[in-house]
């Protein structure tokens, strides 16, 4: 037990010392120290309510994802570009959109040049070998785009047809199973063009974006097959590991699939003229 005069000299001398350093600023120790718990406070609030997703995209597939002049991310437009940025506001974050080709989106989230991938993609057993995969938020199916006078009514009737699909889509996968030779386009406005020009007899592509295509080409529309064409659930892609993320992205899908966002979105885009 220290002496009362001893306390009251240590006391004292703290006293003189505080005056000292307030009059010629913090230094040293104390600086630091202040220093610290600063940059602690900034990381602590950085990590719970700042920071920025980076999402990959491959803006030719509307009404998920295209570009517009003003759209809700920069100039990406669409229910995917929506979702993502609500992904984030509910988070505390914000949203950054990177346009590649849809066949390297998978390669660059691995490389980590994104954190994760949007874009219409179908949830399959091979890339869910390389990547996790979210909550599924969207549920489609491939259907056939003809002209308005042509003979194709089912799958079967592709046989012998000029058939046309976009490079690396499902619609490829699809066509390539049924045994059918074809011509696969980096965009879907292409492979339409060539629908449209008399080029090609069908075009295999996603149920959605197939509506959009058929409401923005006069002469053209929609050829339905259940039982060639399964249904697919569209979801966002994350890298192995990243399990922080994805539950983030889990957790915001899912209020947004129970308040009916999603399907608001979804009405909203595809009623879009």
């Amino acid at each position: 037990m220290k002496k009362g005069t001893k306390k009251l000299a240590l006391v004292l001398a703290a006293v003189m010392l505080t005056g000292i350093l307030a009059g010629c600023g913090q230094s040293g120790a104390d600086s630091q120290s202040s220093q610290a718990v600063s940059a602690e406070n900034a990381s602590s609030a950085e990590s719970t309510q700042g920071g920025t997703i980076k999402f990959g995209t491959n803006p030719e597939f509307p009404p998920f994802e295209f570009v517009a002049a003003e759209g809700v991310i920069g100039t990406f437009d669409g229910i995917d570009m929506a979702i993502a940025k609500k992904i984030a506001e509910e988070n505390g974050m914000e949203a950054e959109m990177e346009s590649m080709e849809f066949d390297s989106l998978l390669v660059a989230l691995q490389n980590g040049q994104i954190d994760a991938v949007i874009a219409g993609m179908t949830i399959t057993e091979d890339r869910a070998k390389s990547v996790n995969f979210s909550t599924p938020y969207y549920t489609a199916t491939q259907v056939m785009i003809v002209k308005e006078d042509s003979d194709i009514a089912s799958a079967a009737d592709m046989a012998g047809k000029k058939i046309c699909v976009v490079q690396g889509y499902t619609g490829e996968t699809c066509v390539n199973k049924m045994g059918y030779s074809y011509e696969a386009f980096k965009k879907g406005t292409e492979a339409v063009m060539e629908l449209t020009n008399g080029k090609c007899d069908v075009v295999v592509i996603d149920s959605a974006t197939a509506a959009k295509y058929v409401a923005d080409n006069e002469g053209l529309k929609i050829v339905e097959d259940p039982d060639a064409f399964e249904n697919e659930e569209y979801a966002i892609a994350v890298a192995k590991g990243n399990d922080e993320l994805l539950e983030k992205i889990n957790s915001a899908i899912e209020k947004m699939l129970e308040d009916g966002t999603i399907s608001e979105l979804a009405v909203q885009y595809l009623d879009a003229e």
